[in-house]
């Protein structure tokens, strides 16, 4: 299982608000029906089991935002690639908690 955190900037807008970029990013994630994610506060996590299509999507977030007409945009990503058993995100914060 692949586990991803993406937060996409767009940066010279006329706007300090960003959802409608963020929108447009999150509407080209699903063309990639292979992969599961959720919308957090600060970034979108992405879970799948092909690294391929991972980027692709990624690729695609990043460029809806140019096509939305952000002149600028900053892409922080994070990939945690763990190969020796499946383990979703869900199943990463339960363990946490169940340490508490």
């Amino acid at each position: 299982m692949i586990d991803v955190e993406i937060a996409i900037v767009p940066i010279g807008t006329d706007s300090t608000s960003t959802s409608s970029f963020i929108a447009k990013s999150e509407m080209a994630l699903l063309k990639h029906p292979a992969l599961s994610y959720k919308i957090t506060g600060m970034a979108t996590e992405i879970e799948g089991d092909n690294i391929d299509d991972i980027f692709d999507a990624l690729k695609d977030m990043h460029l809806a935002q140019i096509g939305e007409g952000a002149k600028r945009v900053q892409t922080s990503i994070r990939i945690d690639d763990r190969r020796d058993k499946q383990c979703t995100l869900s199943e990463k914060v339960a363990s946490v908690k169940s340490k508490f």
